[in-house]
């Protein structure tokens, strides 16, 4: 693969390999594990990305921040032992290219699917995202059929979102859409959402563009080919039991998901593909 001059290859303290860019639209970091982006801050603005302060980055183990990818599943699978949120968040991908031009990087990444255990995913089938950064950030991650009969999938771009004041930060555009929460429901979202306990929100028929309003800012976050979102925030006894999560740090982080979840699952046909994108920026 060849590089930018924008970009580079780098390793933590613990060995894990990740892309640095930094050039004239932003700055970012893409881990080669669980092609997780950590680092997203436009030039001239605040990060728009957020990441434990225990994070402690050891391989073979999620990373608490950024943007975990889960698939081919979301949350706990129904088969015991099996990892929660599939098993692509923690798999070392393969960064394919890297594009740079006047408007943007392109950086993307596949999963080696001949390293997948079968037991987990016996089907044929390709997946690779690919990072668009300029000012804003632009993912895609693209499921193929690669064989001769139909799959199912669940996925999720777990995005963590910053903030300096959980209970000052309001979520809107997501009225007119049901939530499942805590295995109770489906509820009617008629309001804008604010935070106030442990918030763990699975969204159907869901617009296609919500805004974070926090005391640094509005975010803009959109989504394509989804009409599913997660809303979460451990709030103050979930803090507690969280690994790589400090006890007050859900006073400073949000999740606001692109998924493809529950009646929203993908479903495809030998050789058809699907695309879930997610947008984020600053307005």
């Amino acid at each position: 693969m060849n590089l930018s001059p924008s970009v580079t290859v780098k390793h933590t303290d613990s060995g894990l390999e990740y892309l640095s860019v930094e050039s004239s639209f932003c700055s970012a970091k893409i881990f080669l594990q669980g092609a997780q982006l950590t680092e997203f801050t436009p030039k001239g603005k605040k990060p728009l990305i957020w990441v434990s302060q225990d994070e402690d980055y050891q391989v073979g183990k999620g990373i608490r921040g950024g943007i975990p990818i889960c698939w081919p599943w979301f949350g706990m699978s129904a088969n015991d032992g099996w990892p929660q949120h599939g098993f692509a968040r923690t798999m070392l991908w393969r960064a394919e290219e890297v594009i740079e031009n006047d408007n943007n990087i392109v950086v993307s990444f596949s999963l080696p699917m001949g390293q997948v255990n079968p037991e987990y995913w016996p089907h044929q089938s390709s997946l690779k995202v690919v990072f668009t950064l300029s000012d804003s950030l632009h993912i895609a991650l693209v499921n193929t059929n690669t064989g001769n009969a139909a799959f199912e999938l669940t996925q999720a771009l777990h995005t963590y979102f910053p903030t300096t004041e959980i209970e000052n930060t309001t979520v809107d555009g997501l009225q007119g859409a049901n939530y499942i929460e805590f295995g109770e429901g489906p509820f009617a979202q008629n309001d804008i959402v604010n935070f106030a306990r442990e918030t763990d929100m699975v969204y159907q028929n869901t617009p296609l563009v919500q805004t974070i309003n926090t005391p640094d800012g509005i975010i803009e976050v959109g989504r394509e080919n989804s009409s599913s979102c997660v809303l979460w925030n451990p709030w103050v006894e979930k803090s507690k039991r969280l690994s790589n999560f400090r006890d007050d740090e859900f006073h400073t982080m949000l999740c606001l998901e692109a998924a493809n979840v529950m009646d929203d699952k993908v479903t495809l046909q030998p050789g058809e593909s699907h695309s879930l994108i997610h947008t984020v920026r600053w307005l």
